[in-house]
């Protein structure tokens, strides 16, 4: 299993979740693809959308005032 860190902090919405995307099509079943980002709205729009495309939240975190840490394990195929 491989661990992944992306960092989007500053970025807003939608552009954590399209850098999270383009992330997980790189990584193999059971890798894990860590996000540390600072935008509200990707509170909501990450784990919705891991769990629509069948990936599992194995962390979701706020590590600050307003910023969060999300660890999503790509799904097996």
């Amino acid at each position: 299993m491989k661990r992944v860190h992306l960092e989007v902090i500053g970025q807003v919405c939608p552009f954590p979740l399209v850098e999270a995307e383009q992330a997980m099509k790189q990584l193999e079943p059971d890798d894990e693809l860590v996000i540390d980002f600072d935008c509200t709205q990707a509170t909501d729009s990450l784990p919705h959308w891991a769990v629509k495309n069948g990936h599992e939240v194995t962390l979701f975190e706020q590590t600050g005032d307003a910023q969060w840490r999300i660890a999503i394990r790509k799904r097996r195929a």
